[in-house]
């Protein structure tokens, strides 16, 4: 009775029904008819296989709809058919009566689904499964462009209640973020998630001792859950799960059109509520949504107080400047690490670098593709002219006495940053000759009225700083000479001549 109900796509009790009529009209096992006698007794006891006899009040009303899931049964399955039937049509048919309207009238035979492996139902709030599965392709009707739509779907196998959040890539930062979407939708956290090794979640598939994303581990722990991958290429320990997967293309994605990608979010959500949520499983015979409420909600854990922040888990290379690339910005690093493979942990906010547990660096995360350097990363003697800015410059050279500071003010006044070189010289010179004498030099040259870095320079070099100044105050009319030498004066006056002549 089983394999005839099942090859036939009815009900078994409607098999054991027409048995039971053919035999008490005669018909037996140990007495087969012949062809044409067998033909005969059909057409006499069971008119309506070979269209003889009244159509059922239930027929007639599929029968004004017969176009329309003609249509349906061209993408869907008869049970989408049925179920759209009955919520947008309000058309009262119960689903065997509308299988064998199909099968009749239609030609397209329903199917059971093929039963490939047996898991304990477990207890209530033990188990999700979870899997990434193809919905479909979907066109944006404002840009015209056309996308491929995954889902990731969250079967409780209890309950068999549903979670379904529509992507458009499968990476790691969609993959945390749907677990974090559903068990906000549940309301609650199970004890185990079923997956399989996708690299988003299980970096090396092992039996005993699988190697898990570290995001994707800590975002397990903040929520108290067991990762529990299955063997490798063994997507029958996860059934509910991929089964769930072709249920949700053909009831939710197939056959429908969506304005915009907010709405296609939405619209899960509504469907696994309004209509995944209520249906009568053809296994349990209960609605999952009702089953959820009464039975597993209760038996789960509860969510965390406090949210997890989102964060990937990558790795970086340090290049010889000392910067590593994430995300296409560049962000510096302790020079000392160049060479080195860094951890990287980028939520957000920042972006993190490891080395081992150790955390070496933190930045504000910047997308913008822009170079973030601190330059206390870099070592001190190849950056000196980026750190040594005026203000800097200026506050040195208080430090290191009151004439060096004047001289520095003096040129730095005009053309700052042309004369910041020579600002830098100068303050340099103190680790050659020392405070006081630089001191006392840029006293002498800005008595000359000329406190550039060559005078300062030529005076130290001469040792003129340890001469007293016998020109403090006066204007000489070339005082460069004085710090020159005589040969100075005599092919500046030359130049003067010539460049008065021309």
């Amino acid at each position: 009775m089983r394999h005839i109900a099942r090859n036939l796509g009815v009900a078994r009790n409607t098999v054991t029904k027409q048995v039971k009529t053919a035999e008490e009209n005669g018909l037996r096992r140990d007495r087969p008819l012949e062809p044409k006698d067998l033909e005969s007794f059909v057409l006499k006891y069971f008119p309506q296989v070979n269209g003889g006899g009244e159509p059922s009040p239930e027929f007639m009303k599929l029968e004004q709809f017969r176009k329309q899931i003609s249509e349906g049964l061209k993408e869907n399955h008869a049970s989408t058919v049925w179920q759209r039937l009955r919520d947008e049509q309000h058309l009262v048919i119960s689903r065997p009566t509308f299988y064998r309207y199909v099968n009749q009238h239609l030609g397209k035979r329903v199917k059971a689904a093929d039963v490939v492996v047996h898991r304990p139902e477990g207890t209530p709030g033990d188990e999700v499964q979870v899997d990434f599965g193809r919905l479909g392709r979907w066109e944006d009707p404002v840009t015209k462009n056309s996308y491929t739509v995954h889902g990731f779907v969250m079967t409780l196998p209890w309950s068999r209640h549903v979670f379904v959040r529509p992507v458009l890539k499968m990476d790691l930062v969609n993959w945390l973020t749907c677990h974090m979407e559903a068990f906000s939708f549940l309301g609650a956290v199970p004890r185990r998630v079923v997956l399989d090794n996708l690299k988003d979640g299980v970096i090396k598939p092992d039996l005993y001792d699988p190697q898990f994303n570290k995001a994707y581990r800590d975002l397990a722990r903040h929520y108290g859950v067991l990762l529990d991958p299955c063997r490798v290429a063994s997507p029958t320990q996860k059934p509910h799960v991929e089964r769930s997967v072709p249920y949700v293309r053909d009831s939710f994605f197939r056959g429908r059109s969506f304005g915009s990608w907010e709405e296609i979010v939405q619209a899960a959500v509504r469907w696994c509520l309004e209509v995944a949520g209520t249906r009568i499983h053809r296994s349990t015979r209960q609605r999952p949504l009702e089953v959820y409420e009464a039975e597993e909600k209760a038996a789960m854990l509860a969510l965390p107080a406090e949210s997890w922040e989102l964060w990937e888990s990558l790795s970086a290379k340090v290049a010889p400047d000392a910067h590593c690339s994430v995300k296409k910005t560049m962000y510096s690093v302790p020079w000392k690490l160049i060479g080195s493979t860094l951890d990287v942990r980028v939520t957000q906010s920042t972006v993190q670098f490891l080395d081992g547990e150790n955390v070496v660096k933190t930045h504000l995360r910047f997308d913008n593709s822009r170079r973030q350097t601190d330059h206390a990363d870099l070592p001190p003697d190849r950056i000196a002219f980026f750190q040594r800015n005026p203000q800097w410059c200026q506050k040195k050279a208080t430090s290191l006495g009151p004439a060096v500071a004047k001289a520095v003010t003096e040129l730095l006044q005009e053309n700052t940053l042309l004369r910041l070189r020579q600002v830098q010289g100068i303050i340099r010179m103190e680790e050659t000759y020392g405070a006081a004498r630089l001191n006392a030099a840029c006293l002498r040259a800005l008595d000359f009225g000329d406190p550039s870095y060559p005078t300062v320079k030529n005076i130290l070099k001469k040792g003129l700083d340890c001469q007293p100044s016998s020109l403090a105050g006066a204007g000489s009319e070339h005082p460069g000479a004085f710090l020159r030498g005589p040969e100075a004066f005599a092919t500046n006056v030359r130049e003067s001549e010539g460049r008065a002549v021309h």
